[in-house]
């Protein structure tokens, strides 16, 4: 009996047991957890530091450049206004800002065209192109710095060839860009486009290369090279003279024009590349303008039906049909149905290609040709000639007013003056142009300035018209060749350089830089 009684006893307990674990697995499963009372503190966790520092992005993709690179090259580009005299039917209405249209009936139209230039030197010359600044009013050139600094500027040279044109600014210690190689720009290749576009000062586009050595024929010159880079950068009006560069913020080409049909950016823009651009900038500053270096052969491009008629083993080269007597491919031996396939190691496939690379060198440069000859490939070393033109085309940018100007002082000085044999003009880029006379009795020379132009290192420097020039650094100045020698040894510039002068009352005196 007491058996029993523990035995129900213990079934009991274990009933107990089985219960209460049941209705506890039973409220832990349907009682909802609260995550909050697991805690006592919630971090949400903030940085200032990228997961990747800009050094790895670089790394990872030249488009990370592009903030540096615009950063840098930013202060390099200029923005130009300029005012040129037009009648309404020359320029659309879009681009130009009018005069009063009531005094604008009465009196000459000017309109208020914009671009953009590039400093090329610290101290103030800037590569535009020519069709910003052609035409342009006298003393009406303005150039605004990224700093907003204004200055007035001045027309050094133009190549209408090219498109290209140099002004000064009167400043010094200015950022200048650096100038890459051209030749090394490859398709595909990432760069950055720096201008003013409707007038939206230093706006940067990005994109790649697209085409290399294009001839568009948009110069209207008989003369033109056209070699452009083609890029998908956006281009738009006011973009013009403005600086196409690459991921090391160098500068591979000259902005200078756009494919379109509506007079806006629809897909590609062509620039100068910086080689023959910087070659055209150095002569212009030098020379007062361009040194065209002249092979003397009318080429055309090879095409399929050419090469085979020629016995080539493929399409390559450049045609030439037709050799210039006395030029320096006939003096050399050049002739008619040669295939010109190199230019110093490079080679040629396009007519245009082999204009560009002539002329990025220099009149008595030595060049080395690889030509097709009759099944034969052989090499010509050939001494490069020069391009004459008239002498109005190869002054200094100088336009009507100034070449107006200078027509009507000779011809009242030869009026005014007796006894005189021979009357010389040269022009300087300090921004004055001397007229020398040389007496027939006592053989003595005279340099008068005849004309400063304002805003420019001799109107600072206080050159004025009717100065006879006597010394430049403290040296005598006997003819125009000794004028040019002296001042060529400050290469341009107005540092550093002293002018004694003899004044129109007869007094001396001398005036330096400031």
């Amino acid at each position: 009996m007491r058996f029993n009684n523990r035995y129900l006893g213990g079934i009991l307990l274990i009933l107990i047991g089985i219960i209460a674990g049941t209705l506890f697995a039973f409220y832990s499963f349907f009682d909802p957890v609260d995550d909050r009372a697991n805690v006592d503190v919630t971090e949400i966790k903030h940085s200032s530091e990228p997961l990747f520092t800009s050094d790895q992005l670089e790394k990872l993709d030249a488009r990370f450049l592009f903030e540096r690179v615009a950063e840098r090259v930013t202060p390099m580009v200029v923005y130009i206004e300029t005012t040129v005299p037009f009648s309404r039917s020359d320029v659309p209405d879009d681009e130009f800002h009018d005069e009063d249209s009531f005094w604008g009936d009465m009196l000459p139209k000017r309109a208020r065209t914009v671009g953009s230039g590039i400093l090329i030197s610290s101290d103030g010359y800037i590569l535009t192109n020519n069709h910003v600044i052609d035409g342009a009013v006298d003393n009406e050139i303005e150039v605004v710095l990224n700093d907003k600094r204004t200055f007035k500027g001045r027309i050094v040279g133009q190549d209408p060839t090219t498109d290209l044109a140099v002004l000064k600014i009167n400043a010094r210690g200015l950022p200048a860009i650096t100038i890459g190689n051209s030749d090394k720009v490859n398709v595909g290749e990432w760069v950055l486009a720096i201008g003013n576009p409707f007038r939206l000062r230093s706006t940067v586009t990005a994109g790649i290369v697209s085409a290399l050595s294009r001839d568009v024929q948009i110069i209207d010159d008989q003369m033109r090279v056209e070699s452009f880079i083609q890029t998908d950068a956006a281009i738009n009006k006011g973009n013009s003279g403005g600086a196409l560069v690459n991921t090391s913020g160098e500068l591979i080409g000259v902005n200078t024009a756009i494919a379109s049909q509506s007079g806006s950016y629809q897909g590609y823009g062509f620039a100068v590349p910086s080689n023959l651009a910087s070659k055209v900038a150095e002569d212009i500053i030098e020379h007062g303008h361009v040194r065209r270096a002249l092979l003397g052969v009318t080429i055309v491009s090879v095409d399929a039906s050419m090469a085979e008629q020629l016995n080539m083993d493929r399409i390559r080269g450049v045609y030439i049909s037709g050799v210039s007597p006395g030029s320096a491919a006939d003096k050399h031996g050049l002739r008619a149905d040669d295939v010109i396939l190199s230019v110093n190691g490079e080679k040629v496939n396009e007519s245009n290609q082999l204009q560009q690379k002539i002329a990025v060198l220099n009149p008595g440069d030595i060049v080395e040709l690889k030509i097709y000859r009759k099944g034969k490939e052989l090499k010509k070393q050939v001494v490069l000639g020069m391009l004459e033109r008239e002498q109005e085309e190869l002054a200094e940018g100088l336009q009507d007013r100034r070449e107006s100007l200078e027509q009507q002082q000779q011809e009242e000085s030869m009026k005014d003056k007796e006894g005189i044999r021979d009357v010389e003009f040269a022009g300087f880029d300090l921004g004055f142009r001397v007229m020398a006379i040389q007496d027939s009795d006592s053989k003595e020379i005279q340099l008068m300035v005849i004309d400063v132009v304002d805003g420019s290192d001799a109107d600072s420097m206080g050159l004025e018209e009717g100065d006879q020039v006597l010394k430049v650094n403290g040296y005598k100045v006997e003819d125009l060749q000794s004028l040019k020698h002296f001042i060529a040894q400050n290469s341009g510039s107005a540092e550093d350089i002293s002018f004694e002068v003899k004044t129109q009352d007869g007094n001396r005196k001398t005036i330096q830089s400031k």
